[in-house]
This record gives C-alpha cells, sequence and structure tokens, in this order.
C-alpha cells in the first residue's frame, strides 16, 4: 500500500508537470569551408507564464537564426528570444499564445539533500513526448568551472540526464520545478547538474525587467583559499580568495590590488569563498564602492574599490 501511495505522487507530480514542459528547438547557420550550412538543436523548456513566457538554458537557443517551441497538445510556435545570460544559462523565449498552463515553481533553498527529484525533457529528442526519469538530489551548492555566478552553487542528481533534457525542469515530488537541467558529465555516471529555482526566478525577472542581465566587475581572478593551499604558499590566511590576476586597468587595479592578496573581507563581513566576495559586490550600488579587506604577505590593509559593469561572460557550459 505504501509503494502504491508514492507511486501515485510520483504519476501525479508527472501530470501536472508535464501539461507545462514543452520542447524547444533552434536553427542556426554555420559556415563551413564547403559553405554555410543549417545546424539543428534540441531542448527542452517549461511555461513560466500564461502569456507567452517560456524558460530554458541560454546555450539552447545561443546564436540561433529560429527557435521553435513545440507545447504538449501539438501546437508548435515561432519562440521570440526576449533575453539570455550565458554566465547562469538561463534564456526567457515569448511565443504569441495565450492561456498556457503555467508550472509551479518551488524553493530551492529548503531543498534536503537525498530527496527524490524527477528530471524531465526532450531527451534525445525522442518522439512521443517528453522523458522522465527519476533520482535523488545528490548535492546542493556544487561549485564548477563557469558557475561562479550562480551565487547557490549547482544542484547535483542522479536523475538520468542526456542531450535534450537542457531547460527542462528538476522537480521535487509535489510537482513543483525547483531547477532546470543545464549539464551532464558524459564520463561520469549518475552526474546531472541545474540551476537552482531561485536563481532561474532571479535572472528571468531582471530579463524581463531590462532586457539582460547587469553585473558589478571589479578585474580579479583566483581561487578560494583552503587550509592546504594556505599551508603551501605561506598565505597566512586559512580562508578568503586568493587573487591569481588583476586585470590591467580595471578597479581592482586602480585600487592598488596585486597577484597574491587574499581577499578576507568586504565592506565588514567576511569573505570565505569566492560567491561571497560575488555576492558582496553585487549589493555595490551604481556609482558605489566596496571597501575590501586584504591580507598581504601577512599584512592587513583596507582597499576602496568602485566597481563597473561587467565585461562579457565566457561559461563552460555543455551543449
Amino acid at each position: 500500500m505504501a509503494l502504491s501511495g508514492f507511486e501515485n505522487q510520483v504519476t501525479q507530480a508527472v501530470e501536472k508537470l508535464s501539461e507545462s514542459i514543452v520542447s524547444v528547438s533552434s536553427m542556426r547557420l554555420e559556415r563551413r569551408f564547403f559553405g554555410i550550412i543549417p545546424s539543428e538543436g534540441q531542448g527542452s523548456g517549461f511555461i513560466l507564464d500564461r502569456n507567452g513566457l517560456i524558460v530554458t538554458n541560454n546555450h539552447v537557443i545561443d546564436s540561433a537564426n529560429q527557435v521553435h517551441v513545440s507545447l504538449k497538445d501539438g501546437r508548435t510556435f515561432t519562440g521570440e528570444v526576449v533575453g539570455a545570460d550565458e554566465a547562469t544559462d538561463v534564456a526567457v523565449i515569448r511565443v504569441n499564445a495565450t492561456d498556457l498552463p503555467v508550472a509551479e515553481l518551488g524553493d530551492s533553498e529548503v531543498l534536503k539533500v537525498g530527496q527524490f527529484v524527477l528530471a524531465i525533457g526532450n531527451a534525445l529528442a525522442l518522439p512521443g513526448g517528453p522523458t522522465v526519469s527519476m533520482g535523488v538530489l545528490s548535492a546542493k551548492g556544487r561549485p564548477l568551472p563557469g558557475t561562479d555566478f550562480i551565487f547557490e552553487g549547482l544542484l547535483q542528481t542522479d536523475a538520468a540526464v542526456n542531450p535534450g533534457n537542457s531547460g527542462g525542469p528538476l522537480a521535487d515530488l509535489d510537482g513543483r520545478i525547483i531547477g532546470i537541467t543545464t549539464l551532464m558529465i558524459p564520463y561520469a555516471q549518475g552526474m546531472g547538474f541545474a540551476i537552482p529555482i531561485n536563481t532561474v526566478k532571479k535572472i528571468a525577472q531582471e530579463i524581463l525587467e531590462n532586457g539582460k542581465v547587469t553585473r558589478k566587475w571589479i578585474g580579479i581572478s583566483g581561487v578560494d583559499v583552503t587550509p592546504q593551499l594556505s599551508r603551501r604558499y605561506g598565505l597566512q590566511a586559512e580562508s578568503g580568495f586568493l587573487v591569481a590576476e588583476v586585470v590591467p586597468r580595471s578597479p581592482a587595479d586602480y585600487a592598488g590590488l596585486r597577484n597574491g592578496d587574499v581577499v578576507v573581507g568586504a565592506d565588514g563581513g567576511p569573505i570565505n569563498h569566492t560567491k561571497d566576495l560575488l555576492l558582496a559586490i553585487s549589493k555595490v550600488g551604481a556609482g558605489g564602492s566596496i571597501k575590501l579587506d586584504v591580507s598581504r604577505m601577512g599584512r592587513r590593509g583596507t582597499f576602496d574599490v568602485r566597481p563597473t559593469e561587467s565585461p562579457p561572460v565566457q561559461s563552460d557550459y555543455g551543449r
């Protein structure tokens, strides 16, 4: 009886979700040595608004000349890209339709590792509707290269994720979307990744309000300080952000930061990880500055840095 109840919960969640899942296809014109040829891509998405707003991954529609969205009822629409954010791999599309079934969004902050999750999407572009797979939430806050601007970190799951799932939802057993599938590691088993839905909400709102996402930038790159790294290089700091490069003529350069500095605080708060620093910078108002507490060869100092708008971010998301 308990197993039957669990099965009913899963099937009800799938039925609820499937109404708002869409297939997203894109066509790009690519120049080859023998001429220009069309290249097609397939992905997934979900309906954000009853009046035609669709959320998917940026890499599904990036550089596309045409975008088409297919609904569960068989209707297909030409999609217009409202805006996209390469850094978080989120894009918003609009189709000319009304009274669409809207997905219910959850809260990624309350998720627990080990809970059951469902991955739904247009896996391998197989005909007959979306593919459903079930697994557990394997980890939260997972940092990966190129995902620094996702402050929550990525969600990791062992639910089967395949090409074509990109942009489709990762959902809980109540049929609420908790993330959107963005990345799989082809040489690993049972490792798929999703962007937390709270990040998606924030990015989608900014795209709808401004047509794009803007970020503050100070012009440094580096790595998190670990106790092992600290001992190896004698950093005199057990945590923080180790500056590996300062971009010439950037705000950090003008403020006096150098390679080898360790940022340990910002505006009075501690900096333990890269995401702490990024979050602190993002909160600086237009024309404002941020005071960075820095450890340099064992000495502490404070630097006043005025962030500017970030140049285009290059991400490492898979296709």
